[in-house]
């Protein structure tokens, strides 16, 4: 048995759709954050890493979830990375998000077989 190949980079698209969020937010953050910086593919295009993926899904986290500003959510990124932990920041960010994302499908699939009350 053979483990599944882990894609390394991510279009906008997939990564839109991976985050929930519009390309237009992605691309104002990253003119807010500065380490959310995708790399350009040869056609100009934006491509995201896996680890710039999981800062999203922290920034996601900030700003939507504990309600920081901008600037408050800068603030609290560069107190993990100085702390050591923007890493593990990042992941229950995105363990957060699964949960989340989780939750409202289980609610979606109970209605739909729920019957009519």
């Amino acid at each position: 048995m053979s483990a599944e190949p882990v894609q390394e980079f991510y279009s906008i698209g997939e990564v839109c759709e991976l985050t929930d969020l519009k390309p237009h937010v992605l691309r104002y953050w990253e003119s807010q954050f500065r380490f959310l910086n995708p790399a350009k593919n040869r056609s100009g295009n934006r491509v995201y890493q896996r680890r710039e993926i999981e800062l999203i899904l922290l920034v996601k986290h900030l700003l939507y979830t504990e309600k920081y500003t901008i600037e408050g959510a800068r603030q609290k990124v560069d107190e993990h990375r100085k702390g050591g932990d923007l890493r593990g920041a990042a992941r229950a960010a995105l363990t957060v998000q699964t949960l989340e994302s989780l939750e409202t499908e289980l609610k979606e699939l109970i209605r739909f077989l729920s019957p009519d009350t």
